[in-house]
């Protein structure tokens, strides 16, 4: 509905709902004494649609409550109808207004003379929360972002993407904790709610633990010597074969293990002695990647149950090793893909383990 406002009349409800008039600047001011977002009047000028979108998606970027928008040159006819899809495009497609804003309300009035748009917006997050959510240009980078809360144990995480694309937030979580598990001690359970339409979109994660910030955070300081003692360890030189064994002989010596499933996988296993399968391929994996050795984790069933164990690259060859299978035998072992007998896993997803070395990526280029 258009409404004429006197000068007078717009300046009393300016301060009604919240904003002041001072030297030719709005200041939108909100509960709690949180310090407002300042939004100067000359940047408050629109004379067609875009500009209008550019300048809302502005104002709810920082999560200002009551402004004005001075119009000029406008199509007068158009005007409340571009404003109406204005207000849906803030709220449905632009990112941070489908987190953000619970709704927009406008009237069209006059401001000294000129015509001008009264914005009236509410939001289901704080400008605090506005202000924390984090760019992440790409998924790659997203991923770099999961991986940094999960190291934080944070419970939520807030990201703008640029180019988005469907992502199973639960398999990064997997993924990074099984790379990480010196700074990853507990896998949490994880949600996540998309905002927005089109190229760029906000997600929101949260993260759920068993576990309290604190404890897992003093675990995280209790396991780091442990990596780091399991590098001097196989430090200097020595041929790859010696490192493999003395790193197997490094973390299998360290108990008498007690093979259980545990929350906190990394923690137990080198606190306590507790630890399944899973929990021996990827510590190990970690402890070799960092002495400079090439491993990785593999998960499959041994005798049609669930197992997990490694496949190294020593000297160009690829060689499975099962650290449980090795300690039942008392010595360490590595096999080819013939001899697991008995295993079974996605031969696709990793190199095959056999008598030939690993070909040079090189090989046939010109020199």
């Amino acid at each position: 509905m258009k409404i004429q406002f006197l000068a007078l009349a717009v300046c009393v409800s300016l301060l009604l709902s919240g904003c002041s008039w001072l030297d030719g600047s709005y200041v939108s001011v909100t509960p709690h004494h949180e310090q407002s977002a300042n939004i100067r009047t000359e940047n408050l000028s629109v004379s067609n649609y875009e500009e209008l979108v550019e300048v809302m998606e502005e104002i709810v970027s920082k999560g200002t409550e009551n402004c004005v928008i001075n119009v000029v040159n406008y199509e007068q006819d158009y005007l409340e109808l571009s404003v109406a899809n204005a207000v849906q495009r803030i709220q449905k497609i632009y990112p941070i207004g489908a987190y953000a804003v619970e709704n927009i309300g406008f009237e069209i009035g006059s401001n000294n003379g000129r015509t001008a748009i009264a914005l009236e917006i509410t939001y289901r997050h704080s400008r605090v929360e506005i202000r924390n959510i984090q760019k992440a240009k790409d998924m790659e980078r997203a991923k770099k972002r999961v991986g940094q809360a999960l190291e934080s144990y944070d419970t939520v995480l807030v990201m703008e993407l640029d180019a988005y694309e469907e992502l199973d937030y639960a398999q990064v979580v997997q993924d990074y904790a099984m790379e990480n598990p010196q700074n990853v001690m507990e896998i949490p359970q994880v949600t996540w709610e998309t905002y927005g339409m089109g190229d760029s979109r906000v997600v929101e994660l949260t993260f759920y633990y068993q576990t309290s910030r604190d404890a897992l955070r003093t675990m995280q300081t209790q396991v780091q010597p442990v990596f780091d003692s399991a590098v001097l360890y196989v430090s200097g030189e020595g041929a790859q074969h010696q490192k493999y064994a003395q790193l197997y002989g490094f973390l299998m010596e360290r108990f008498d293990y007690k093979l259980e499933t545990s929350i906190t996988p990394a923690y137990s296993l080198l606190r306590h002695g507790v630890g399944d399968s899973r929990a021996f391929a990827t510590v190990y994996a970690a402890m070799c990647r960092d002495a400079g050795l090439e491993c990785m984790v593999v998960t499959g069933t041994r005798s049609g149950e669930p197992w997990t164990w490694n496949i190294i690259c020593e000297d160009g060859f690829y060689w499975h090793v099962d650290l449980l299978g090795s300690s039942a035998t008392g010595r360490f072992q590595k096999v080819l893909d013939a001899d697991m007998e008995g295993y079974v896993w996605d031969y696709s997803a990793y190199p095959q383990c056999n008598d030939a070395p690993v070909e040079d990526e090189t090989a046939g280029e010109e020199k």
